[in-house]
């Protein structure tokens, strides 16, 4: 368990294991990580003791430590997401509220699924080079974590942020592009269900490769946005998809790339592979159904990190600040309109939605 996670809400999380977790099914151990690289130390010793499932409380940089170490071993990953992104929970559909995170693990639900790797480090959602890698670098040198925070690096660096030139190959040749991004996923989205790659497939041997064009980010910047969190990113002009087992990428020059968020450096030559079927993990049963409903994922989503912004930052904003917010409602205005036209057809939804969410609940 980290913790220090990017959501800052772990105190209870203990007792919500003694009280949640069936006692008559799992013993179980919990062990707070103290340093980067201790999950890692901690799950390699759980695996020598063949424990079943090591869960792992935190954001994308415990689970990945977790994962690594489980990968090729019949010790299960499981998941408590309390990061800011939660990119691999989101996508496994793992709920971000512990109490629903738990009952998964109580379902004792096991997939065995891929995994990537770039020059050598395993990843488990994306991996890219460009505006994304760049982003994640600002992110780390913040020092804030959460939603609000990477949104206010993205706006504010895209604009200034220039595309580089890169050679993909791959099984059937190369190509030359200019980009402003080039990610790998093996997983759908990013994080914060922004959805990078809304059709990559955990279980299908191959990754999602998406090739973001230069384009005005001034201008079409929010409808990247919008397309990202609406799953309809493949409507954008400017993007291309391939997918592939194996591809290397050629830049002009070293410099950032990301794996699962995380900002690293690496060469001009740049290997990506999946590694197909090697990795346990515990996961939502509904992930295998094609029913999911992830147009009212979204919606709840984002309107819960709205209210939070209101509640926990409006009070601090300066004028910058206020005016990113005032942005991103701008934002939700235009998704509302998207996705439930200007009329009652949103309401309609909603209270739909929400007496079935109700009904869930009891």
């Amino acid at each position: 368990m980290n913790p220090i996670s990017g959501s800052g809400k772990n105190k209870k999380i203990e007792e919500d294991i003694k009280k949640y977790l069936l006692h008559d099914v799992f013993d179980y151990e919990i062990c707070y990580t103290e340093r980067a690289g201790h999950a890692t130390e901690l799950t390699k010793q759980a695996v020598a003791q063949k424990v079943d499932i090591v869960v792992a409380v935190g954001g994308d940089g415990t689970i990945n430590e977790v994962a690594r170490s489980v990968i090729h071993t019949p010790t299960a990953l499981g998941i408590i997401p309390r990061g800011s992104g939660n990119g691999l929970a989101r996508h496994l559909l793992i709920p971000v509220n512990t109490q629903k995170a738990i009952e998964i693990l109580n379902r004792q639900m096991v997939r065995c699924l891929d995994y990537g790797i770039i020059n050598g480090h395993p990843f488990f959602c994306t991996c890219g080079v460009g505006f994304d890698a760049f982003v994640s670098h600002k992110f780390a040198e913040a020092g804030r974590r959460g939603f609000f925070s990477y949104a206010e690096n993205t706006l504010r660096e895209g604009i200034r942020y220039k595309p580089e030139t890169y050679i993909i190959e791959d099984e059937t040749g190369s190509i030359i592009h200019k980009a402003f991004l080039i990610a790998c996923a093996n997983a759908s989205q990013y994080g914060n269900n922004a959805y990078i790659a809304p059709h990559a497939s955990m279980e299908d041997g191959l990754m999602d490769i998406v090739v973001m064009k230069p384009f005005n980010t001034f201008i079409e910047s929010p409808m990247v946005l919008l397309q990202m969190f609406t799953k309809q990113l493949e409507e954008n002009p400017h993007v291309e998809f391939l997918k592939s087992r194996k591809i290397r990428i050629i830049r002009e020059r070293e410099g950032a790339v990301h794996l699962d968020g995380e900002p690293l450096v690496m060469g001009k030559e740049i290997s990506v592979e999946m590694i197909s079927g090697n990795f346990n993990v515990v996961i939502n049963p509904k992930a295998l159904s094609n029913k999911v409903n992830s147009l009212t994922m979204f919606v709840d989503s984002f309107n819960e990190r709205l209210k939070k912004m209101d509640s926990q930052i409006t009070k601090s904003m300066n004028d910058s600040e206020y005016r990113m917010k005032q942005s991103f409602n701008d934002l939700k205005r235009r998704m509302d309109e998207q996705l439930f036209g200007k009329n009652n057809s949103k309401k309609k939804v909603q209270q739909e939605h929400n007496t079935e969410t109700k009904k869930e609940d009891e």
